[in-house]
């Protein structure tokens, strides 16, 4: 169920990682909006009447694929000329649902990340919606600035966030943020995905500007009336097997 701590411990990780200048930007939408989207077996989970959608803007570093070290970030070598493999931008788009079990969890529409590789991986592995992207992250002395766009498509978003104060989280706070399973459709089948790191520090923020196309794209309503937050991020996400529900 959704908490500040993780339901289960991933005892066998295939990707270790951290999510880091985390960027939540909530709002709700109609429910029936969600249901229509959703593969069989998922629900659109409620809080207060209502479904929500999210948009997640931030940085996956540190990735440590199957308990592999950490991969280098070449261009701290002497001469290098690669990118660091082990961190990319990502933004993603995703609601809350509940499963064939009545268990809460992630649906994502869809997830932009700058690295090709981790792209394809992700979508050959457990069927995750992931996109190659031009993505980037600028931090200001005030605010965070996300911004980018589909490799070969038409898809863009550009928005700033500025953090405030930590706050302690509230019970929409935790409904929102406190997420332990992400499911997926692959191959025909329903997918269902655990996570686990520490609890979420959270700090109030104000969207400062927002344009974006994902939404439409992913047909649903667009950012309205949002409810913002900030994070420094989690830097021990242990990432489990995915398991076949039906």
């Amino acid at each position: 169920m959704a908490a500040l701590t993780a339901e289960q411990l991933v005892t066998t990780p295939v990707l270790r990682t951290s999510w880091l200048e985390v960027g939540f930007v909530h709002w709700r939408v109609p429910t029936h909006s969600i249901d229509a989207l959703l593969p069989p077996g998922l629900t659109a989970d409620v809080h207060d009447g209502s479904a929500w959608v999210t948009l997640v803007p931030h940085v996956m570093a540190d990735m440590r694929p199957f308990g592999l070290p950490l991969l280098p970030d070449l261009r701290a070598i002497p001469g290098g000329r690669l990118p660091d493999l082990s961190s990319a931008p990502e933004i993603n788009l995703r609601t809350y649902v509940r499963g064939p079990d009545g268990r809460d969890g992630l649906w994502f529409f869809s997830l932009d990340v700058a690295n090709t590789a981790v792209a394809a991986a992700a979508r050959a592995f457990a069927g995750a919606p992931y996109f190659a992207s031009r993505l980037s992250i600028e931090r200001e002395k005030l605010s965070v600035r996300y911004a980018g766009s589909r490799t070969g498509r038409p898809e863009l978003f550009d928005l700033t966030i500025q953090p405030g104060a930590a706050i302690e989280p509230s019970e929409l706070d935790v409904w929102l943020t406190g997420r332990w399973r992400a499911y997926t459709r692959h191959l025909g089948s329903l997918l269902v995905t655990p996570v686990e790191h520490e609890p979420w520090p959270l700090r109030a923020a104000t969207l400062q500007s927002c344009r974006e196309s994902l939404t439409a794209a992913a047909g649903l309503p667009g950012v309205e009336d949002a409810v913002v937050r900030f994070s420094e991020g989690v830097t021990t996400v242990r990432i489990g097997l995915p398991r076949l529900l039906r």
